[in-house]
């Protein structure tokens, strides 16, 4: 009998100094927009994962500066059961779209997009709300 295990993700809070936050929308469903993020490889660690998801999907060299919260529930993601830990990381520069991303944006906190993936929307208002940029 084999087991049926969720799979570990990270996602990244990119704090775009003096900008906003860096969400890419992605290319692949389900679609919207996200916090750059990915599947944890094989051997990796989460940070190293996280910081190569977001290197891959906005082109920036994030530094990691804490690790923020896990989320869990089955159903955050409509693919498959997900467990993502998420972290805060810092950045300068311009991001560019590469890998799944389809564009990427910079929003004020004030201003998030209306359609984003996953249940990202309710890990940027929960940060927000914890006093996060």
């Amino acid at each position: 009998m084999g087991y049926r295990n969720p799979l570990p993700t990270v996602d990244v809070i990119i704090e775009l100094e003096g900008k906003g936050i860096v969400l890419v929308e992605r290319k692949n469903p389900p679609f919207g927009w996200a916090l750059p993020g990915g599947f944890v490889n094989y051997g990796e660690s989460l940070e190293e994962a996280a910081m190569r998801e977001a290197g891959e999907e906005t082109g920036l060299q994030v530094e990691l500066l804490r690790q923020f919260h896990t989320y869990s529930h089955p159903k955050r993601d409509p693919r498959l059961h997900t467990i993502t830990t998420v972290y805060i990381g810092r950045a300068q520069g311009e991001p560019k779209a590469s890998d799944d991303a389809k564009a990427v944006g910079i929003f004020p906190k004030d201003s998030l997009p209306s359609k984003m993936a996953f249940d990202h929307r309710r890990i940027l208002e929960d940060y927000l709300r914890e006093g996060g940029f």
